[in-house]
């Protein structure tokens, strides 16, 4: 499994997002997650057809690169950590 994140430095619920998933990420070291800015990432957000008025965006990924959910806004560290353990040996 993988989670695509993407934000943006505007958005301010990206900011918050942030440090969450940095503890998420120290805690679950396997997990593999990449951050695309949505102003600097033009192919991944017309590939995954981003809103700019609906970040941030988290999509997961099964080990063959197909999405499997997404979510958009504010998560609480409990819902990310639901959701990588639903999806985790996908």
């Amino acid at each position: 499994m993988k989670v695509l994140k993407i934000g943006a430095v505007w958005c301010s619920s990206c900011l918050v997002m942030k440090p969450r998933w940095q503890e998420v990420e120290a805690e679950n070291p396997w997990l593999k997650t990449e951050y695309f800015d949505y102003d600097e990432s033009e192919k991944t957000i017309e590939k995954y057809q981003i809103d700019s008025g609906r970040l941030p965006v988290f999509i997961f990924l099964d080990k063959s690169g197909k999405e499997i959910d997404r979510k958009q806004g504010e998560l609480s560290k409990l819902e990310i950590l639901e959701l990588i353990t639903k999806y985790k040996n996908k």
